[in-house]
């Protein structure tokens, strides 16, 4: 089983809010791989809209994505480029 993590910087003005967390979550569902959000020794399920809430992460937040599973690698690229695109927002 293939397993894939990468560290991010929460980009956002709002941070994790119930919208982003949407979209993580929107995205992290379109895949068969688990995928998990590190902050500090936090861990979350990533396709759980409460479970992201409860990090708690204002912009400047460092988290980590971690994908356990078969496509485990195209759903942290999908990923990724949700926190380079600043979830859509400015």
């Amino acid at each position: 089983m293939a397993e894939v993590e990468q560290d991010f910087i929460v980009p956002n003005k709002l941070g994790f809010h119930a919208r982003v967390a949407a979209k993580i979550v929107k995205v992290a569902t379109q895949f068969q791989a688990d995928v998990l959000i590190a902050k500090d020794h936090t861990v979350v399920n990533g396709k759980s809209i409460l479970d992201i809430l409860s990090l708690q992460c204002p912009r400047g937040t460092k988290v980590k994505v971690i994908s356990r599973g078969e496509d485990a690698e195209k759903a942290l690229e999908a990923l990724a480029h949700l926190f380079q695109s600043h979830f859509g927002e400015t």
